[in-house]
């Protein structure tokens, strides 16, 4: 059951940086216009809030993989 422990590790860490994190802005270039060689350029940004029930969720969920996967794996060697 390593896998589910690597999932649930993954998990966790990126429920844990929502959690930190929750607003992160990103920007975009396009083209706004082109004449020749000229190119003008606009860039906008745009703000993306992730709610913290799901950072929340991930960040749970994430630690019942790494549970279940050191679980079964303490039980197949029993």
């Amino acid at each position: 059951m390593k896998w589910l422990i690597q999932i649930g590790a993954v998990l966790a860490l990126v429920g844990g940086i929502g959690l930190a994190m929750p607003v992160f802005t990103t920007s975009q270039t396009k083209d706004v216009a082109s004449l020749g060689d000229l190119k003008i350029q606009s860039t906008e940004q745009a703000t993306h809030v992730v709610p913290w029930t799901l950072s929340a969720g991930a960040l749970v969920l994430g630690l019942i993989l790494i549970a279940t996967g050191i679980y079964t794996k303490r039980g197949a060697l029993a």
